[in-house]
This record gives C-alpha cells, sequence and structure tokens, in this order.
C-alpha cells in the first residue's frame, strides 16, 4: 500500500469507531470529503448537516479522546488489520455487491481477488450423508487451489473449513461478532487453524459479541466473497437460504447437492435445483463446473450454447423464483423479527424472549406481548407449539 492509502487508514478506523454511523453515513462522509482524514477536519456544523444531532455528538464524543495513531497502533498490536473500502487490499469481490461493507477487521489473511473462491454453507445439524460431503467438498475444493469461504458455524461451514485447512487451505471464515472472538467457542481449534492457512475477517468492530441480529448481515459477505456458492443439505425454510438470495442478487452462481426426496434436510436444496440452481453430482463435477465459470468471467465472454448462441446463466431461472423473504410475508415488523429467529429444532420461549429483547428496535418488550406474538404466528400457521413452552418454525 502506498503511503498515501497508510496514512488515511487511522482516520477510516476512527470513522467506524463511531456509535451509529455505519455504512451509510461513512459511505456518505467519503462521498462528501474525498478522504477519511478530510472528513475527521469537518466542522461541526458540517457533520450536523451529514450526519444528524445524535451521529455528530457520538463524534464529536468519541473524538474527544481518541488519539489517531495510538487507537489504531493498539488494533495492529492485537494482530488485527484494518481494511476500508478506498484500501487498495480491500477485496474487489465485495466492491461490487449491493450494500458492500465500508470496512473489513482481518486476522491473518483475505481471499485473493485472482483466485477462484467458492462459499460451502448448509444445515448446522447435518445428517451424516451431509456431513460425509461436506468433508469431501472442502479437502477436494482446497487441494484444487480454490479458497473455501463459510461462516465457521456448526454443521456444514465449520466442518467443509475444517477439511479445507486439514488439506492446506486457503480457508476463510467471516464472523457475525468482533473477529477477535471465536463463535461458536466450540471451535477455537478450527479459528486457530484458519488463521494458519487462511483467515478470519468481520465487518463489526473488535469486541462486538455475537447476537443473531448480526448473522444476516455478514452472510452477504460470505457469498460475495465468493464466486460460487455451494449449498449442503437445507431445509424448506433454512436460514441457509436467506444467504442463496443474498447471493443471487450479487450474480453468483449457486450449486446444491441433491438429497432423497423425502429428507426434510434436502427440502431446500431439491427446490433450489429444480428452480434452475446448478446440481453436484461429484467433486470432479464441481470443480469441472467452477473451473469453467471461473476462466468464463477472466476471459469477460458469457456461457453459450450447443448452437453458439448466448444463453441465460446456470441460475436464470431460480433468480426470478421466489425468495426466502417471501416465506414471512404478511407479517409484521415484530411478527417477523420472531419468526426469523426460529428454527425447525424447538426453543423455549424464555430463551426467545432473551434474544428477542436484545433486538434493536424491539423497546420495552414484555413477555406477554412476545407470547401474544407467538399465538398470532400461530394462528397463521407460521409457527408451532411444539411442547409446552417450547416453540418452532411449522414445517
Amino acid at each position: 500500500m502506498d503511503q498515501k492509502h497508510t496514512d488515511q487508514v487511522p482516520y477510516a478506523y476512527f470513522i467506524d469507531s463511531v456509535k451509529g454511523i455505519g455504512r451509510k453515513h461513512a459511505s456518505i462522509l467519503l462521498e462528501e470529503y474525498g478522504t477519511p482524514e478530510n472528513a475527521w477536519r469537518a466542522s461541526e456544523k458540517e457533520l450536523l448537516q451529514l450526519l444528524g444531532e445524535k451521529r455528530t455528538a457520538a463524534w464529536k464524543m468519541r473524538k474527544k479522546d481518541w488519539d489517531i495513531q495510538e487507537e489504531y497502533e493498539k488494533l495492529l498490536k492485537r494482530g488485527i488489520r484494518f481494511l476500508y473500502s478506498q484500501d487498495p487490499a480491500y477485496p474487489q469481490r465485495l466492491k461490487n455487491i449491493p450494500d458492500p461493507p465500508f470496512a473489513l477487521y482481518v486476522r491473518g489473511g483475505v481471499p485473493e481477488d485472482n483466485r477462484p473462491s467458492a462459499a460451502v454453507i448448509g444445515a448446522r445439524r447435518c445428517s451424516p450423508y451431509g456431513r460425509g460431503v461436506a468433508e469431501e467438498l472442502g479437502r477436494e475444493l482446497a487441494a484444487a487451489g480454490i479458497q473455501v469461504v463459510s461462516g465457521l458455524a456448526l454443521g456444514v461451514d465449520g466442518i467443509s473449513q475444517r477439511a479445507a485447512a486439514q488439506q492446506g487451505g486457503p480457508t476463510f471464515g467471516v464472523l457475525g461478532c468482533g473477529v477477535d472472538i471465536c463463535y461458536p467457542p466450540s471451535h477455537q481449534t478450527l479459528y486457530q487453524a484458519l488463521l494458519r492457512c487462511g483467515g478470519v475477517l468481520s465487518e463489526y468492530l473488535p469486541g462486538t459479541q455475537p447476537r443473531p441480529e448480526l448473522f444476516p448481515p455478514r452472510n452477504r459477505i460470505i457469498s460475495g466473497l465468493a464466486d460460487a456458492v455451494v449449498v449442503v443439505e437445507a431445509r424448506r425454510q433454512s436460514g441457509t437460504l436467506i444467504t442463496v438470495d443474498m447471493a443471487l442478487e450479487q450474480g453468483r452462481e449457486i450449486y446444491c447437492v441433491p438429497g432423497r426426496v423425502t429428507d426434510r434436510l434436502s427440502d431446500g436444496c431439491n427446490r433450489l435445483i429444480s428452480q434452475g440452481a446448478g446440481v453436484v453430482l461429484s467433486v470432479e463435477d464441481l470443480l469441472e463446473k467452477l473451473s469453467a465459470g471461473w476462466n468464463r468471467a477472466a476471459a469477460g465472454t458469457p456461457a453459450e450454447n450447443e448452437s453458439g448462441e448466448n444463453k441465460p446463466g446456470e441460475n436464470e431461472a431460480i433468480r426470478n423464483a421466489p425468495s426466502q423473504k417471501d416465506a414471512a410475508g404478511g407479517l409484521g415488523r415484530r411478527e417477523r423479527a420472531l419468526w426469523e429467529l426460529l428454527d425447525y429444532t424447538p426453543a423455549p420461549v424464555q430463551q426467545l424472549y432473551i434474544q428477542m429483547s436484545a433486538m434493536p428496535g424491539m423497546g420495552q418488550l414484555t413477555l406477554q406481548e412476545m407470547m401474544e406474538l407467538l399465538l398470532e404466528l400461530t394462528l397463521k400457521g407460521k409457527v408451532e407449539n411444539v411442547s409446552g413452552s417450547y416453540y418452532a418454525k411449522k414445517m
């Protein structure tokens, strides 16, 4: 990185650290002032016009005790790199997605722009079949030199990344918390392995604890860093399919591992295949498809059919199919938040209440109000009372 950009990084780190600024307003500041340093030197009057009173007050409070160089050096001493959107080292793939992160906190490295990359995602509670496929995919993709990206989560994500790391990588984990926090805690060994053969990254400030509302936004980074997304086991309304929606919006190709029609863990994959997603028949088959797609992208040429005419991408039909978001249609804001929080594995009311209360914008939600929301969702056929005080999404 040249000195010009190096000098700007500590100022960009300050901007990202100010509470309430977020991606949108950080981008507004850069558009208005050109560089993070110029934004740092803006007058209070100018900031009020761009940020409003609350954000400007937070800016002033943060700036009062913030030493630009000292704070940035503290970050580096913790082994954490900071890449913001104007940084030459910021991943090129992310610059072209909707709502790109303003900045990334990185331990280790980031996926290289000039190497193919694939995201492997799927069920947290996968079957032995899903486990075996995830392991084989992670191992063989890494052996072929393809960068494996996922969320370090339990199930398919972590299994594929562990196999890739054992092969020597490269593999990268995108977290829904601070990059200095291993989540889930049981993946500490995997976390350390990624630091050696790839990297761990997050758009959230170091120290940010994992919260349910932080994970859906991070999924756009997982798909954004990949050229293709490979799905291994997903229920019909799995959270995995939200990542698929984001990948399609980003123009990524989707490949799915088929499963038995009687296996509910394969409903999501089988449905995506019926809508036009690519089918993974073997690792060799997937590698061939990824290689062809990468070569086309590198050459800047579209796919052709047998007659030599341009044809739609393999996922054209699925791009026009109903998204996972449609499953929550007709729900109010609080109902939707609760529905998205639920899974097909029953969860106790008390746990749901704690998670709901921690969500931004929930206000002073009472337990009685949440019970009423559960009742409404049950009446609408979205949720079922499984046993006593346990609730789950309805199949």
